[in-house]
């Protein structure tokens, strides 16, 4: 066996080794006591391709920038958020996501940029995301590594998918109370 050839199987078990550490990881008992639903380590694996194949997508099509995109994936329903210039920006990524192979259904809440932004604008932003998410991570109550935070000047996006309304609720208390916060909007699903 060559070097290399070690090197990548060494890397790929690693990979597989940290995937399944964090699938296995990620389920949870939601604030009520009741089981959430899971999915299985194959839906897990498949949901990471297909958010890597939309992913890939939106950075290949020239009239997206697929940097203001997050993508989630979850038993194949795509959730898209992020704030963009334009709705033929919107309609653009929602067309280039159905394309993808896997894509069961899509949960598009992009929203239209406000005013123009600025270096300090976008400093600024991503310091309140900084401090949002270490809010929410320092609170036992919310599974915040399913929560993205997307923050435009004072405005504040929460996608993803949660346990609970409970968890739900709190991450928006929480996004709220952080200082510079105006507005928060809410596209976050309970796990089906």
């Amino acid at each position: 066996m060559t070097k290399h050839h070690s090197t990548h199987v060494f890397a790929l078990a690693l990979f597989s080794m940290l995937l399944l550490t964090t699938v296995g990881c990620s389920q949870g008992v939601d604030t009520a006591g009741m089981p959430v639903p899971t999915t299985t380590v194959g839906t897990d694996i498949d949901d990471s391709v297909i958010t890597s194949r939309v992913k890939s997508a939106l950075l290949a099509n020239s009239d997206i920038k697929s940097f203001d995109f997050k993508v989630e994936t979850r038993k194949g329903e795509v959730l898209l958020s992020g704030f963009v210039d334009n709705q033929a920006q919107i309609d653009s990524a929602t067309a280039v996501t159905r394309a993808v192979p896997g894509v069961k259904g899509i949960q598009n809440n992009v929203l239209l940029k406000g005013k123009a932004v600025t270096v300090g604008n976008t400093v600024d932003a991503s310091i309140m995301t900084g401090r949002i998410k270490a809010a929410l991570l320092a609170d036992p109550s919310v599974k915040s590594l399913d929560i993205a935070v997307v923050t435009r000047s004072d405005e504040v996006l929460l996608t993803g998918f949660v346990d609970s309304k409970a968890q739900m609720d709190r991450a928006i208390d929480i996004a709220r109370s952080v200082e510079g916060v105006r507005l928060v909007s809410n596209e976050m699903s309970v796990k089906k």
